[in-house]
């Protein structure tokens, strides 16, 4: 079984920041969206955060007074748009690394330290998705989530 590791839970250098960003603007340029200042804020702070993040706390980092409403809109986009995920299970958002081809993804999060690493296995979506099509369904998004505990929180729990 192949898979691609994505990570997730390192926050991203400037270099690499300034990369997504421009691929960011470029993909809603094609697609004839707008990728707008705040639209873009709220991609660059989940980029940078290393871990995912929650809404408020993205309306926390803001410059500007905003609101709830137009964080969550903001956030919409970026999840319309495929730039970014949701962990269900932690009600946050981390950003996508291969923002050019839109994918089902399995995420691994430590139950100890929150890192999140993004798993882009293209079998296990089928698998699921033909297990739906045996039971009748046809399944429309998927969240896979697995926690435990990363490499560093069970290296500290040893020492």
């Amino acid at each position: 079984m192949e898979f691609d590791l994505r990570i997730g839970s390192e926050a991203v250098d400037a270099r690499q920041l300034a990369r997504a960003l421009t691929k960011a603007e470029h993909s809603c340029k094609g697609r004839g969206v707008r990728l707008t200042r705040l639209r873009r804020r709220v991609l660059e702070l989940i980029l940078q955060a290393g871990q995912p993040v929650g809404a408020y706390a993205l309306l926390a980092q803001l410059d500007d007074k905003r609101t709830p409403t137009t964080v969550y809109r903001a956030i919409d986009f970026l999840l319309e748009q495929k730039f970014i995920h949701r962990i269900e299970s932690l009600n946050a958002f981390t950003g996508c690394p291969d923002v050019d081809h839109p994918h089902d993804s399995q995420f691994v999060i430590c139950t100890d330290c929150g890192s999140t690493e993004e798993l882009h296995d293209d079998a296990i979506a089928e698998t699921l998705r033909r297990h739906g099509r045996t039971l009748g369904f046809q399944i429309d998004r998927q969240v896979v989530e697995l926690r435990g505990l990363c490499r560093a929180c069970r290296a500290a729990a040893a020492e």
